[in-house]
């Protein structure tokens, strides 16, 4: 099944829609969806290495734009879809922490947590609901996504085809990697917070 996701996102970045695909999961991935864009970008950008930067630069607006919609869902519908999602998340008991975190931290917690496998939306609907300056959050989201999907780019730009030969040699090892660091994430998230 793996294989067949890998090599549907090798086939579709060369498609007319996949830029489409890869800004809708960017956009949702920011807000409520659980599955990173990353997922999408790497074999898109190691599919056409030509393209990888106009992908990163998608992937940051389009994370950029999910990041209101969750900073809207964290201001104004906290209540009902916003503690909702937290709850779905396992971090319900942690909001408090994070919230007075924001008071000192907030531009921190934005950028050090928009680089790490940590599910961006915890942040943007937490900043919302700490009601942290918006357009402060829209600076520190178009840094930290930007760096993160840029350096993503980067590396599978130079050594796309290396980097793709490794991938596909071992592609149960690194996806399983790259499931551990979305674990190892959340449970820092839990942990800290």
């Amino acid at each position: 099944m793996l294989r067949r996701l890998y090599d549907w996102c090798i086939d579709a970045a060369g498609k007319p829609y996949a830029s489409w695909i890869l800004g809708a999961i960017s956009f949702a991935e920011s807000s409520f969806f659980p599955v990173p864009p990353d997922a999408m970008l790497i074999p898109m950008a190691l599919a056409r290495p030509d393209r990888a930067w106009f992908f990163a630069a998608l992937c940051t607006a389009t994370s950029v734009v999910g990041g209101l919609l969750g900073y809207f869902i964290g201001a104004t519908l906290y209540d009902t879809v916003g503690h909702w999602l937290i709850q779905l998340y396992g971090y319900g008991d942690k909001v408090e922490a994070f919230r007075a975190a924001y008071a000192h931290y907030g531009t921190w917690i934005i950028l050090i947590k928009g680089l790490t496998p940590i599910p961006y939306k915890i942040v943007t609907i937490t900043s919302g609901f700490a009601g942290f300056n918006i357009g402060l959050f829209v600076m520190m989201s178009v840094i930290t996504r930007g760096v993160r999907f840029f350096v993503e780019a980067f590396l599978l730009n130079r050594y796309g085809a290396r980097a793709r030969g490794i991938i596909e040699e071992r592609l149960t090892l690194w996806a399983g990697l790259g499931a551990a660091a979305l674990v190892i994430g959340f449970i820092i998230v839990v942990r800290v917070f």
